[in-house]
């Protein structure tokens, strides 16, 4: 069963904010966690905030506050480092950022500073904690060498951008066997070959590789001024470490090569087919078609096309079970292997609603637009998470792009918990939109067992 862990955490006031006033919060207590309860209230007394809105108080929904003097550590220590033992046993695990722009959601995620552990976001704090596991690993075994493979993509609409490929555009579809694949353009290569490459991996064997390159995928990520942040992401930020061998990664690139060779194969034979029956009938005058009594149907020619075809998708299912085998050989000396986390910083939710402050300037048509399709993007994700947890028989990863390409890490990850971190402003005129998070934390911690 998917459970969702919610922790909120409040980000400190900026020194241009320091005159607008502070959201005033309490917390309650339920059970054995003192901070699952949170009580807001506006200092600001405008029009624009209803007698409604003026004070909210959630359920007893939240795992834990974060408060503004937490650093980087702190929130690693509690929230991520519980579970890196389990990665170290194969498992997957989830964490998202979700909040309105400039709240800190890329912060806690990625964090701006490579340098400082402690200021390191969670995917980098967690990949200097893993590698310093792994290499103690690697050291007691000679036979086995164990790495981080990194993927860093950003997901736009249905489009995903590769940060380890030259930002390398990418699509998201699904498959006719139900699994969604994010593949880039099709490359023609020597011989009539036709390869779809999948998201890059790169294969990191210290931290100091993956340090490098994080660093290097993150200088194409793009980023834009809106009216709320002047670095607002439009995009959500999708960071992946899985525990891989060299050996593993050679089995997939194989499998992607016989693809690869699959496709002008399987090309050739549906031309063959439609180019057979095409000349066995005919168009009568009416204009119905009948069969051409001067051309029979060369049945050999069409069973020979399939018969290659056959052997090239045999040769798929080999390195598909080649690829299998690797995995299985390796996980029964060591359970670490394809153990998984995935880290997202969701795209700035204060499209949600309007802010609550006249003054503030309107978004543009660009922003409306892009709005409309992360605020569909973030219901999905609450929608997907309400039914993972109510254990119903359809799940709707279709929704959006964002929950199809998350299907499989929500999948993999079924037998243990995930996290969000709600990432809340505590300025004053930011109110409404600190509201409207701490509510979509609250609904996805009441679909997880949290009691009102």
């Amino acid at each position: 069963m998917n459970v969702f862990k919610v922790w909120v955490r409040w980000r400190p006031l900026n020194p241009s904010e320091a005159g607008a006033g502070e959201i005033q919060r309490e917390y309650g207590q339920h059970h054995n966690n003192p901070q699952s309860c949170t009580s807001v209230t506006s200092p600001l007394q405008t029009k624009a905030l209803s007698t409604r809105e003026k004070s909210w108080k959630s359920g007893f929904s939240f795992d834990g506050i974060l408060e503004r003097d937490d650093n980087n550590h702190v929130v690693f220590n509690r929230v991520v480092a519980p579970v890196l033992p389990e990665v170290l046993e194969g498992k997957s695990r989830n964490f998202f950022a979700y909040g309105h722009s400039g709240s800190g959601k890329s912060h806690t995620m990625i964090g701006y500073n490579f340098e400082n552990p402690d200021e390191f976001g969670m995917c980098l704090a967690a990949a200097r904690q893993l590698s310093a596991a792994l290499e103690e690993i690697n050291l007691g075994d000679s036979n086995h060498q164990f790495g981080l493979g990194l993927r860093v993509f950003e997901l736009r609409k249905n489009i995903a951008f590769d940060l380890l490929n030259e930002r390398n555009e990418c699509f998201v579809r699904e498959g006719s066997d139900g699994r969604v694949y994010i593949r880039g353009e099709t490359e023609m290569l020597e011989n009539g070959k036709v390869r779809v490459r999948p998201i890059a991996t790169k294969a990191c064997w210290s931290f100091e590789d993956l340090h490098r390159e994080l660093q290097k995928g993150l200088k194409h990520r793009r980023t834009a001024t809106s009216t709320v942040h002047d670095q607002s992401s439009r995009t959500h930020a999708v960071i992946e470490l899985e525990i891989i061998t060299k050996e593993l990664l050679d089995a997939r690139d194989q499998v992607v090569e016989r693809q690869s060779e699959l496709v002008p194969v399987g090309k050739h034979a549906t031309d063959v087919y439609i180019e057979e029956q095409s000349r066995a009938i005919i168009q009568t005058e009416p204009g119905k078609y009948a069969p051409n009594p001067d051309y029979q149907m060369d049945q050999a020619r069409v069973d020979a096309a399939e018969a290659q075809k056959a052997e090239f998708e045999s040769r798929v299912k080999k390195a598909e079970e080649h690829e299998s085998e690797v995995f299985a050989t390796t996980a029964r000396a060591h359970r670490c292997i394809g153990g998984k986390l995935v880290f997202v910083d969701l795209a700035g939710a204060e499209f949600l609603s309007s802010t609550t402050t006249s003054s503030a300037p309107k978004q543009t048509p660009q922003e409306k637009q892009e709005g409309r399709q992360i605020n569909t993007d973030l219901l999905a994700l609450k929608e997907v998470i309400r039914a993972l947890s109510s254990k119903k028989s359809r799940i709707p990863y279709r929704s959006s792009p964002l929950t199809m390409v998350l299907r499989e890490h929500f999948e993999a990850s079924a037998d243990t918990h995930s996290a969000m971190i709600l990432t809340v402003s505590p300025e004053a005129n930011q109110y409404t939109a600190t509201t409207n998070t701490l509510k979509y934390g609250d609904l996805v911690g009441l679909a997880n067992g949290h009691k009102k």
